[in-house]
């Protein structure tokens, strides 16, 4: 492993700030998802409803919290802390011409509460915290007009912490508005919300365009602040593995995997691929693409490669294999895979599939990794006012001594590692707080109840220790 591997934990603004309208920040379009749970998918409404539940409201209180959950960060010996820094926190609608100092000052105390221990930050411009008025006045990504909003904000808080943030991702997860059943997605990551009979394909691939053009100047934008800035993409990693080595289920597979490897392909080799143009031609799709455009996403490439890991699927062309239904990660293909056990939330736990992924995308692209998701949600249950979560333990383990392989034996060269949620936060898909995560747990209920106060699980003083063992 490097000497300066970045060993450390992620959040997100929206699951854990909370302060939903203090010092001027602006709704988001987290601050408009009620809770839900895994019977029941969060709704999004229109404004802040009365009588509604929003769990990212309050989240775990970190704006309040912050500098004592630090301190327990830096105790456990973090290298870094990825975060992101919301947007309608700094522009409250958007399209603002001047910043809201009062949200640039909380991300200075953050920032330099986090040098004050030696923890770099890396931050996401874009994790799902648009304003909210610019879906209303733009409808979100379907709109050109996104990219000068985003290069504003990502201009000034580039400008703003340039002596003081290094590491930046432009767009979390910004594969996962392919999923296309449940509007969630498209919401959280382009501010979308499909209208009835549109085709959604042909309106999110127009979305990630703009979004393309815009994360590509950002990069270029960037490194004229500050060239020692490292700017990355960041996508959801889910591995596909055919069901069987029947030729149609592998070539399946290969078309699956495409709709993940798409976004890194553009992000990180600067053009569109051959299959993705073959395919818009196929489906008699014309989009709002410039010769200018294509020539920014040419110069524009990352410096390297952020992405979530969680789960593999395995997928099968054969009807008479029985389907999962319409799974988040694969489609209506998706099959059991009888080798891997799963969570309670029905995600496989494969630990191998992360040191796959490390070499697919090193293999296919050749810049830096960074794994800044991987984590374990359980229910977490407290016994005597302390959390035995081996199962954590166990979990995280074994998918750490799989990237480490893929480290030392494949030669990945790979940046750091961030345990997601390292404090328990509010679950992005179902808005629980019982879905938990940390290392750190939260005295927070999933009605918004509880004195909000840190404790430590068993797996804050492993993590320790392995950090203390792996950083000699």
């Amino acid at each position: 492993m490097r000497k300066d591997f970045l060993w450390g934990g992620a959040v997100a603004a929206h699951q854990v700030e909370g302060a939903y309208q203090t010092g001027g920040k602006g709704l988001s379009i987290a601050d408009v998802m009620t809770a839900g749970s895994r019977e029941q998918a969060r709704r999004i409404t229109a404004g802040v409803l009365e009588g509604e539940y929003y769990p990212n409201h309050e989240g775990i209180r970190f704006y309040e919290h912050y500098k004592e959950d630090i301190r327990l960060f830096a105790e456990m010996g973090f290298k870094c802390f990825r975060t992101s820094i919301a947007w309608s926190r700094i522009f409250p609608q958007g399209d603002e011409e001047t910043p809201n100092e009062e949200g640039l000052r909380f991300y200075d105390d953050l920032f330099d509460e986090l040098h004050k221990y030696q923890i770099e930050p890396v931050i996401t411009l874009s994790h799902f915290e648009m304003p909210y008025e610019l879906v209303k006045k733009c409808g979100g990504w379907r709109s050109r007009e996104m990219i000068g909003h985003f290069i504003r904000f990502a201009q000034t808080v580039m400008e703003r912490y340039k002596e003081k943030v290094k590491y930046w991702m432009t767009f979390n997860e910004i594969n996962n508005q392919m999923i296309l059943t449940n509007n969630i997605y498209a919401f959280t990551n382009s501010g979308i919300l499909f209208e009835e009979g549109e085709d959604r394909l042909k309106t999110v691939y127009q979305a990630a365009h703009y979004e393309f053009v815009a994360s590509a100047e950002v990069v270029r934008m960037g490194h004229e602040i500050n060239p020692d800035f490292m700017i990355g993409c960041m996508v959801a990693a889910t591995p596909v593995y055919a069901y069987s080595c029947h030729p149609d289920d592998v070539l399946l597979a290969q078309r699956e995997d495409r709709k993940n490897l798409f976004f890194a392909d553009v992000h990180a080799r600067g053009h569109y691929p051959a299959y993705v143009k073959k395919e818009w031609e196929r489906l008699g799709y014309q989009l709002d693409i410039t010769k200018e455009d294509l020539e920014i996403i040419r110069k524009g490439c990352v410096d390297y490669i952020g992405f979530s890991y969680y789960l593999s699927s395995a997928i099968s062309a054969d009807p008479k294999v029985k389907k999962l239904g319409d799974d988040l990660a694969a489609g209506t293909d998706t099959v059991e895979n009888p080798y891997l056990p799963m969570t309670p939330w029905g995600w496989a736990i494969d630990p191998k599939g992360l040191r796959y992924i490390l070499n697919q995308y090193y293999d296919r692209y050749e810049v830096p990794l960074f794994v800044v998701e991987n984590g374990f949600g359980f229910e977490d249950v407290m016994e005597d006012g302390q959390i035995h979560d081996q199962n954590r333990i166990e979990y995280l383990s074994d998918h750490i001594r799989e990237m480490v392989k893929a480290v030392e034996e494949d030669g990945v060269d790979l940046l750091g590692y961030t345990v997601w949620g390292c404090i328990d936060p509010v679950s992005f898909g179902t808005g629980e707080m019982r879905k938990r995560y940390g290392f750190i747990y939260v005295d927070k209920k999933d009605d918004g109840s509880g004195t909000y106060e840190r404790i430590r699980k068993d797996s804050f003083y492993w993590y320790q220790e392995l950090i203390n063992k792996m950083s000699k």
